[in-house]
């Protein structure tokens, strides 16, 4: 088994070995991951924060021991770029940008330095409203299939992302979060914080928003934006009309 670690800002995860292969996620600055499968100019990876799989070019890798990883992987005391975007200066003095949710604890195993504060989490936080402040940090952020940045995001990626940097490991997508926390009857038995889920016409999972109170949601739909959240879904103030249909609200911290 090989390991490996992200040295680039975002390194896009495909479904197939191949640059005109769909984006199904990214991998952030620091983050690490096992080597499921290594070909010539592609490897299938599996990140470690997620268990997500998918094919990154080799160029945008480096390997990693096994000790490294190990220790890289660890989610006790990681530290994360809180800043939408901020640098870091590598050993010859070169700068690149990095993003929020960059895993700035593995900065001194790249060779690399930062100036500004991150956040360290040593465990799931306690205060929720540290979440929606989080959350609105990504207002108006573009919707990108696969993205996990404030440069073009998913819902998933969108609700993976805050409650990272507030010490909780959601899965990657939607159909899997819903699988975390326990399950609420009705939306006024939640808190700001919880997640909504939504399913199309199949029952299928595919949408996830964050609760805000009085009945908002923030939620990556054409951009990251806050609409209304009743009883049968998302009400779009843009359109006056439901977007989306609720499945279930789940109280995950």
């Amino acid at each position: 088994m090989k390991y490996g670690i992200c040295p680039i800002s975002i390194a896009p995860m495909r479904e197939e070995p191949g640059d005109k292969s769909e984006m199904v996620s990214q991998i952030l600055y620091g983050e690490v991951c096992k080597v499921l499968e290594q070909r010539k100019k592609w490897s299938r990876i599996r990140l470690s924060n997620d268990d997500y799989e998918g094919w990154v070019d080799n160029k945008q890798y480096k390997e990693i021991s096994e000790i490294d990883y190990t220790n890289l992987s660890s989610k006790k005391n990681i530290a994360f770029a809180k800043d939408p975007i901020t640098t870091v200066t590598h050993a010859d003095q070169t700068i690149s940008s990095i993003i929020m949710g960059s895993q700035v604890s593995s900065a001194e195993f790249l060779g690399d330095s930062y100036s500004f504060n991150a956040i360290t989490t040593p465990g799931a936080a306690e205060n929720k409203s540290a979440l929606i402040d989080d959350a609105l940090l990504l207002l108006n952020t573009p919707y990108l299939w696969g993205g996990r940045s404030f440069m073009g995001i998913d819902c998933s990626g969108f609700t993976q992302l805050i409650y990272k940097l507030n010490g909780y490991f959601l899965s990657r997508d939607a159909s899997d979060q819903a699988k975390h926390g326990e399950v609420l009857s009705f939306i006024e038995e939640s808190d700001p914080g919880d997640l909504a889920f939504f399913d199309n016409s199949e029952g299928q999972i595919t949408h996830v928003g964050m609760i805000m109170k009085d009945n908002y949601i923030i939620h990556a739909h054409g951009k990251v934006r806050i609409d209304r959240l009743d009883q049968t879904g998302i009400f779009n103030l843009d359109t006056s009309s439901h977007s989306h249909k609720l499945r279930m609200i789940k109280k995950i911290l």
